[in-house]
């Protein structure tokens, strides 16, 4: 009789949330997203860990693949440190069964966190970029994993990620990492003029409000990726979010229909798009990937990437249509939102690395 395969783990432990993904008797089992402000401090983890086992069961006999960037939280001394302090509070529920994801360092036990903390730190676009162009067959391909604080643009190729930069700082510089997504950013960071009703307008340097506002008022962001208060911890409605786009340029959302807000948010939006096309075409060029290649979405903003697709001619596949074709509809959504949580476990699954040796 061919072993029943134990429960299987994947976590992406981000800055702002937790993504898991649950694998019961071989199979892709459910998907989920917690909100988990770390930057206040470690008992979020705990509560996000308590709430995985309220829903799966007790975690410390299951096999866990973690992968990590909320070691770039301000609540540690530096990533290093949060690697390391990160690593150990999991292992104290999640049980001996569990490793962390250092890319092409491979696979690294808890208590060797510190000593290979830089490949394990803000490796989980490396876990989805290498999930997907394992399923690529060899396709050249664009990455665009677009979230709420961040996007990340990755080519692949002959099954591999074909990475200019492994690093954020490398990332940054390369346009492989834009620091904007569509929940947490502040809009003063995405533009510095805002064209409203004939005429362009400065924008006040002030967390009035946010991304999500945007994506909200076009109907595109979902609420169950909206998981953190407004910036005036105001309502969610189509008032409230007007109020604070009015307030990012001098303006209340009195003075104007909802239809020109519904305007200055289709106009944000495209100052994303505009900073998601250069810095799409810069890694374009960088790796000479053809004018045919796909882009393969994923993240909670998949639909910018379909815009940006369009801006670039080039056609679009899911991440979870390659990883999980069986997948229902709405685990397919969870798979495409939690991508770098079902990547660190189907990689683990492929490598035989789901437990310490």
């Amino acid at each position: 009789m061919t072993p029943i395969e134990p429960l299987r783990i994947g976590w992406d432990i981000g800055g702002a949330h937790v993504k898991a993904a649950c694998w019961r008797a071989g199979a892709l089992h459910d998907v989920r997203q917690w909100a988990c402000p770390l930057w206040q401090g470690l008992e979020h983890l705990d509560a996000v860990l308590a709430q995985a086992a309220a829903a799966w069961g007790p975690l410390d006999g299951a096999a866990h693949a973690v992968t990590m960037s909320g070691e770039m939280t301000d609540f540690f001394e530096h990533r290093e440190d949060g690697v390391r302090r990160i690593a150990a509070h999991l292992q104290a529920t999640l049980g001996a069964r569990m490793l962390l994801y250092a890319g092409d360092a491979g696979w690294v036990p808890p208590a060797l966190a510190a000593a290979h903390w830089r490949s394990i730190a803000s490796a989980n676009w490396r876990a989805t970029a290498a999930c997907a162009a394992g399923h690529l067959a060899g396709e050249a391909a664009l990455l665009v994993d677009i979230g709420s604080t961040t996007s990340d643009l990755i080519a692949l190729a002959a099954g591999r990620p074909r990475s200019l930069a492994l690093d954020d700082a490398g990332r940054l510089a390369s346009g492989e990492l834009v620091y904007q997504g569509v929940v947490r950013t502040p809009l003063c960071a995405v533009a510095r003029r805002l064209p409203f009703e004939g005429r362009s307008h400065r924008v006040m340097n002030e967390w009035f409000a946010t991304s999500a506002d945007v994506h909200r008022l076009l109907g595109q962001l979902r609420p169950e990726h909206d998981l953190y208060p407004a910036a005036d911890n105001g309502s969610k409605d189509d008032a409230g979010t007007c109020r604070r786009l009015a307030r990012m340029i001098g303006l209340d959302g009195r003075d104007a229909p909802l239809d020109a807000w519904r305007a200055a948010a289709r106009a944000w939006r495209d100052a994303q798009l505009d900073e998601l096309a250069e810095a799409a075409g810069e890694v374009i060029a960088a790796t000479g990937l053809p004018a045919q290649a796909p882009l393969v979405s994923a993240g909670c903003g998949e639909f910018l990437v379909e815009a940006l697709a369009q801006r670039l001619d080039r056609p679009v596949r899911r991440f979870a249509a390659l990883v999980a074709p069986q997948a229902t509809a709405a685990l397919a959504d969870a798979v495409q939102v939690s991508a770098p949580a079902v990547a660190v476990a189907a990689l683990a699954k492929i490598a035989g690395s789901t437990h310490p040796t």
